[in-house]
C-alpha cells in the first residue's frame, strides 16, 4: 500500500501518527471549504485544530498558492517536510515538522492563533462530518458517501 502512496501522502502518514502520538484525532486531505484541501488536519483533546501542510520538494513549495488561506481553519499552522528538504525557504513564522513515511518530530512550533468560537463549531463539525462519511463508506462502498 506504502507503494501507492506520494510523497506527500507518506508524509502525511508519518504527520498523522506523531500527532497521534501527542493526543490529536488526523484527518487528511480536508476541505474546509470548497478550493482548499489541507494535507493534515488534526484535533486535539482540548478542542485545538492543527493544520499541516506537506511539502515533498522544494516545487511542490514554490507553486502553492493558497497555504496561507488555511491559517483561517486552525489554531497553528506547520509544514510537514523530509530531510532533504531545503528548509530555510519556509517562512520562519510557521510551525515546522519533519517527517518520513513511518513518523515525524515537532521541530517548531508556529505562533497559536485560536479561532473564534463560530469558526471552531464550523470546523470541528466539519471535521466530525468527514470522518463519520469516511468511516460509513468504508462499511459500504457502494453507497456513494462523499468526504
Amino acid at each position: 500500500m506504502a507503494n501507492d502512496l506520494s510523497p506527500g501522502q507518506l508524509l502525511a502518514r508519518g504527520v498523522s501518527r506523531c500527532l497521534m502520538d501527542h493526543g490529536f484525532a488526523c484527518l487528511t486531505e480536508v476541505m474546509p471549504r470548497p478550493g482548499l484541501r489541507v494535507d493534515v488536519m488534526a484535533l486535539g483533546r482540548k478542542g485545538e485544530i492543527w493544520i499541516v501542510e506537506c511539502k515533498s520538494s522544494r516545487a511542490d513549495f514554490t507553486s502553492d498558492r493558497k497555504w496561507q488561506g488555511y491559517l483561517d481553519y486552525g489554531d497553528r499552522f506547520f509544514w510537514a517536510v523530509d530531510t532533504d528538504f531545503p528548509v530555510e525557504i519556509l517562512p520562519e513564522e510557521t510551525g515546522l515538522i519533519l517527517a518520513d513515511r513511518f513518523g515525524a518530530e515537532i521541530l517548531r512550533h508556529g505562533p497559536e492563533a485560536k479561532l473564534a468560537p463560530a469558526r471552531r463549531k464550523l470546523v470541528t463539525q466539519g471535521f466530525a462530518r468527514t470522518a463519520a462519511l469516511r468511516l460509513a463508506g468504508r462499511g459500504d462502498p457502494g453507497a456513494g458517501f462523499l468526504a
